[in-house]
């Protein structure tokens, strides 16, 4: 059985690919690593590849995962990189959040503000279930608040515009985090939001293993 590599999202871990059916592929969930002071996201994901060793592996980010997952394909021959609500280069990234970056206006905010429940957070992440909803409010409170410090800053301040050649992209119309109308998509998912791999899971399951094949 061949490995697939995971990297999964901010704001969200690998809690949420429980439901999803990788099929023949064996999922390895890469361990997010404490970044080190002022690390760039280049750095960071050059240490990331520690964890696969796999040849030409097949890669799988999911939103903030995804835009590592790209960055580790700079560093490991990559057979195929499937991203799910992310972003391929940084004009994918809204306008609103870059400017946000430039200003360093997230700095302002308390982080502990992000990993609060709440049914804003919910709506974000089009979520609506009561099971769901308590999972997440569980996700965000494990988050750690210096990871997620570290992550924001890079992701608004992404700068990538190299898009890897075997890339496939899958995006829901409804993803209010990321907007599709900013996104050039490959697989489009109707009404499907950010938290796609767990309530749309049978769906994105079948189009994964369309992908890896």
């Amino acid at each position: 059985m061949e490995n697939v590599y995971v990297f999964s999202g901010l704001g969200v871990d690998e809690r949420v690919f429980g439901e999803i059916d990788f099929g023949t592929f064996k999922p390895v969930f890469i361990q997010w690593i404490k970044p080190e002071n002022n690390e760039s996201i280049e750095a960071y994901a050059q240490r990331l590849t520690n964890q696969i060793n796999t040849k030409n592996p097949v890669l799988i980010g999911l939103s903030f995962g995804g835009m590592i997952a790209i960055e580790v394909a700079r560093y490991v021959n990559t057979r195929k990189i499937i991203l799910l609500a992310s972003a391929k280069i940084y004009t994918e990234i809204p306008f609103y959040y870059r400017w946000a970056g430039y200003l360093a206006i997230h700095k302002l905010l308390p982080i502990t503000l992000l990993k609060q429940h709440t049914f804003i957070s919910d709506w974000l992440f089009g979520i609506s279930d009561k099971q769901h909803k308590n999972m997440f409010a569980n996700i965000l409170q494990d988050l750690d608040e210096d990871f997620l410090k570290w992550a924001i800053n890079k992701i608004l301040c992404w700068k990538n515009q190299t898009i890897h050649p075997n890339t496939i992209h899958i995006h829901g119309t409804a993803d209010k985090i990321l907007p599709a109308y900013f996104i050039k998509t490959d697989v489009v998912v109707q009404g499907g939001g950010h938290f796609m791999t767990v309530n749309r899971a049978k769906e994105i399951s079948i189009i994964f293993q369309n992908c890896m094949a």
